[in-house]
C-alpha cells in the first residue's frame, strides 16, 4: 500500500485538486507542504493531534513539512467556523506561544538538518505596504466569489468586519510566499479551510502562470478534530502542566465506542491490519481498543514510560479501586478559612467540575463520591484533618478521580 492509499484508507483525505499528481508527489517524497497553526495559546491541544500525526506520516517517507505559525494572521483572526470576533494577541505573546509549539511539535516532527521548518508568517505580513499590496494582489481576488465562501457565512449573520474579510487574502499570500521562499508546492488544512486554500492555489497560478505547481488537499475531520480538544472539563492540552498525563490518558480511554476505531486510524501509527482486527470488537471488548488508543497517544506526547505509568494507574484505580499515583490537588490553608471546605468548592478546585453550578448538578445526579461514599448534600464539608496525610479521594462519574490533600 502506498502512503497516499494508506492516508485515504485511514480517512484522512477529504478533497484534492489533482489526485494523480498529488499522490505521485506524496508517495515519492516530493512534497514540501505546510499546515498552519494559530498561536492562540501556549500549548497545542488534542484538536491539533491529527495534523501533527499527518505531518509525521508525510515526513517518514521523505516529504518536508512546514509548520506555519500564524503570527501575522493571528493579529487579525481567522473567521472560519466562528460566529464572533477572535481576540487579537500581542507580538510578544505570539512569539512565546510559537516557541512552546515548536517544543511540542518536535515530539512528532524532526526539525534537524532542514528536514522540517517552522516559519512565522509575521516575517512577511507585518512588513507589507498596504497600497503596494492592494495594487499587486488585490486585483487577483473577486469580492463576489469571496462572499460565497463557507468560511464567511457564519460571520456574515452577525456582521463580518473588514479586518476579518482580509483573512482569505492573507492566507493565500502565505502560500505564495512559501512557494517562492521554500519551494512549498502543497498545502493541507481542515475541511473548513477549503475556500481559503483554493484561493491560495489560484493566486500562485495567476501570478506565476498555470504551470506553477501549487496543490491542495484538505484533511478529513480536521475541524471536527478541533472539537476533540474540548470536554466538559475544558481543553485537553498536550502540555503536562495544563493536562496531566493521567488525565490525557483517561481522555482517550473514555472516548465514545463509536469513535475509538476512527481515532485509531486517524491518530495512531498502528498498522491498519491490527486496527481492522479491533474493528470487529464490540461491547466490553472495545475496552481493549480504547486502552490501546490511550496508550499509543500518551506515548507519542509524554513518552512510553509515562504512558505505562498512566495505564497501570488506570488499571489499578478502576479494577481494584486503588488510587496510587492518581492526579493530586493540594488545597491551601486559605481554602479552610472557615474550618472546612465544602464539596462544591473541592469539585471546582480539583478540576472535576468547571464551575460550582456544574458541581451542584453532579451532586444532584448522584455522580459524586468521596472515599467510596456517595455525596448527597451540597453542604458536605471536609476539614484540614480530613484532607491531611493521604488526603481524600474524590470521584465524579465512573472514571474521573482526584486525590485532594491539605497543603
Amino acid at each position: 500500500m502506498t502512503l497516499y492509499e494508506e492516508l485515504t484508507a485511514r480517512g484522512l483525505i477529504a478533497q484534492v485538486t489533482d489526485e494523480a499528481e498529488i499522490s505521485e508527489m506524496v508517495n515519492n517524497g516530493k512534497a514540501t507542504f505546510y499546515i498552519g497553526f494559530d498561536p492562540t495559546a501556549d500549548s497545542l491541544h488534542v484538536g491539533h493531534f491529527m495534523a501533527l500525526s499527518f505531518m509525521k506520516r508525510m515526513q517518514m517517507v521523505g516529504n518536508k513539512p512546514i509548520a506555519l505559525i500564524g503570527g501575522g494572521t493571528g493579529m487579525i483572526g481567522d473567521p472560519s467556523g466562528r460566529t464572533d470576533l477572535r481576540n487579537m494577541m500581542t507580538i510578544e505573546t505570539i512569539e512565546h506561544n510559537s516557541e512552546c509549539f515548536k517544543k511540542q511539535m518536535s515530539k512528532f516532527i524532526d526539525f534537524s538538518e532542514g528536514k522540517a521548518l517552522m516559519i512565522n508568517n509575521a516575517e512577511w505580513l507585518l512588513k507589507l505596504n498596504y497600497i503596494e499590496f492592494l495594487r499587486e494582489f488585490g486585483v487577483c481576488f473577486s469580492v463576489n466569489k469571496m462572499l460565497t465562501a463557507e468560511c464567511y457565512k457564519n460571520r456574515m449573520e452577525k456582521g463580518l468586519s473588514f479586518l476579518e474579510f482580509n483573512y482569505m487574502i492573507m492566507q493565500s499570500y502565505d502560500f505564495y510566499e512559501l512557494f517562492l521562499r521554500c519551494g512549498c508546492n502543497m498545502q493541507f488544512g481542515g475541511d473548513d479551510q477549503w475556500s481559503n486554500m483554493l484561493a491560495g492555489t489560484e493566486l500562485i497560478r495567476k501570478k506565476l502562470g498555470k504551470d506553477a505547481h501549487a496543490l491542495t488537499i484538505t484533511l478529513l475531520l480536521n475541524s471536527e478534530g478541533n472539537k476533540m480538544g474540548k470536554t466538559a472539563r475544558g481543553t485537553v492540552w498536550l502540555d503536562a502542566e495544563k493536562t496531566s498525563p493521567f488525565d490525557f490518558y483517561q481522555y482517550w480511554r473514555n472516548v465514545d465506542d463509536a469513535d475509538v476505531i476512527k481515532c485509531l486510524k486517524l491518530l495512531t501509527f498502528l498498522p491498519l491490519e491490527e486496527i481492522n482486527e479491533m474493528e470487529r470488537m464490540s461491547g466490553e471488548e472495545l475496552n481493549v481498543a480504547k486502552e490501546t488508543l490511550a496508550f499509543e497517544l500518551t506515548s507519542l506526547v509524554h513518552g512510553t514510560s509515562i504512558a505505562e505509568k498512566s495505564r497501570d494507574t488506570s488499571r489499578e484505580l478502576f479494577s481494584s479501586g486503588g488510587a496510587a499515583d492518581m492526579p493530586c490537588v493540594e488545597l491551601a490553608a486559605s481554602d479552610f478559612e472557615s474550618g472546612a471546605v465544602d464539596i462544591l468548592t473541592i469539585l471546582q478546585k480539583s478540576g472535576l467540575c468547571p464551575s460550582k453550578s456544574e458541581a451542584r448538578r453532579a451532586v444532584e445526579q448522584g455522580g459524586v463520591e468521596v472515599n467510596g461514599e456517595k455525596v448527597t448534600e451540597f453542604s458536605k464539608s471536609f476539614t484540614v484533618d480530613d484532607c491531611a496525610g493521604e488526603g481524600i479521594i474524590v470521584r465524579r462519574g465512573k472514571k474521573n478521580y482526584r486525590r485532594v490533600i491539605a497543603r
